[in-house]
Parts: structure tokens; C-alpha cells; sequence
């Protein structure tokens, strides 16, 4: 299991992005070097976990939470098949493109060490957005990522240094609720009712993720 590609984002302006200054970051290239990594701030202040990777709409992405986004080399391979077209590292939006790793699968809470100093905490599913389909040029982009169900995963970072393309990845905790990616991003997408399972993971879960499980109970039960 290795990090294939370390992506990062410059502001551009695009016309599919109701992010008031017309600009985003999700079209991501590859990076020479080494990249730092550390815990960006609360959502709403803090933008990416990567050094110089732009994050333009704070409302929506950026903060601990989403401070780095994974998905699998795998999953792009599956969607150039179905999609007729190559998609290179980077083009979903994510900062790490991994090789090995069943990332929307990964468990809320499983700590990845990556390279010799980083650990990162997985945390939710990614849910798409107008952006992302405007950025792929794909009809019906939306429903099609949600439909699949391959997420990808947000990550925390409980330890900060340095990363760069060819680092390994070891899994160093799993947690054994069950609780995964893909599960956590159906329950806050089409399948609500899963949200009170959610709730075994804990604190581990984007806190977005937790409050509206805590919601869900009081209004419906458990």
C-alpha cells in the first residue's frame, strides 16, 4: 500500500462554482517533493491540511475535518472503464492518490502512517457537489458518484510532517465497529436511516456526521 501521487490545488475561476469569488482548487496536479502536512484549524477557518493546496470555499471544505482527502487509484481505473476517458491522479479533487488501499472502505477512525512521520484519521465519505460535477463535465455526475458509492475518504491529521509519491501506507489502528467510508456517506445521503449506526464510531466521526446522528436518535430513536 503506497500514496501513488500527492495533489495539490491553485485557485482558478470557473463558471460551476457558486463560491462567491467564482474560483476552486479541486482541479489538483501532482507535486514534486515532499509536502507538509498538518492539522488546518475548525472548519470555516481552516482550508487544507496540505502546504499549498487551495481550498476556496470554506463552507464546504477545508477545516479538520476534510483536512485531506484520499481516494483510490483503483476507483479511477473503474471510472476511466466506465467513463470512456483517462482521469489522471489528482482530477477528483483529492490530495492523496493511494495504490493498495479499499478507501471507501476504511473504517471511521482507522489511522494510516504514512511515510516515516504522518498519521491521518479517516473521518467521513466525500458528497459531491455541483462543483465536482462541473469540474468532471459529466451529466448526472452527481448521481452517478452517489450511486457507486466509491467515496473516497477524508482524513484528519493526528500527527504532521512530511509526505511525497511513493510513500508507504500502514494501516496502524482499525477500529472494529464496522463503521466505514462508504457506510458513514450513504446514512448522510440516501439512506438516513443507517445514521443511529454511525454513532459506534464515536467521536472519530466528522463532527458534522456526529450531530446529526445525535439528531436523528431524538427525533426517530435508535
Amino acid at each position: 500500500m503506497k500514496v501513488l501521487s500527492v495533489n495539490l490545488g491553485r485557485p482558478q475561476p470557473v463558471p460551476y462554482t457558486d463560491q462567491q469569488e467564482g474560483v476552486t482548487g479541486i482541479d489538483k496536479k501532482p507535486a514534486d517533493g515532499s509536502v507538509q502536512v498538518t492539522a488546518p484549524g475548525p472548519k470555516g477557518v481552516g482550508a487544507s491540511g496540505l502546504a499549498g493546496d487551495a481550498v476556496c470555499d470554506l463552507r464546504h471544505h477545508g477545516g479538520d475535518d476534510q483536512a485531506v482527502y484520499a481516494f483510490a487509484r483503483e476507483d479511477l481505473d473503474d471510472w476511466e472503464r466506465e467513463l470512456g476517458r483517462a482521469l489522471a491522479n489528482g482530477c477528483f479533487g483529492e490530495n492523496l492518490t493511494t495504490q493498495g488501499l479499499d478507501v471507501s472502505r476504511a473504517l471511521i477512525g482507522e489511522r494510516w502512517r504514512i511515510g516515516p512521520e504522518v498519521v491521518l484519521e479517516v473521518t467521513s465519505g466525500r458528497i459531491p457537489c455541483r462543483t465536482f460535477q462541473g469540474h468532471l463535465g459529466e451529466r448526472g455526475w452527481v448521481k452517478r458518484f452517489t450511486q457507486k458509492g466509491a467515496t473516497g475518504a477524508y482524513l484528519r491529521v493526528i500527527r504532521p510532517g512530511g509526505i511525497r509519491a511513493g510513500d508507504p501506507v500502514e494501516i496502524v489502528h482499525r477500529p472494529d465497529h464496522g463503521v466505514t467510508a462508504a457506510m458513514q456517506f450513504r446514512a448522510v445521503t440516501t439512506e438516513r436511516e443507517l445514521l443511529p449506526r454511525l454513532l459506534a464510531a464515536g467521536t472519530a466521526l466528522h463532527s458534522a456526521t456526529l450531530a446529526a446522528a445525535h439528531k436523528y436518535v431524538e427525533q426517530h430513536g435508535g
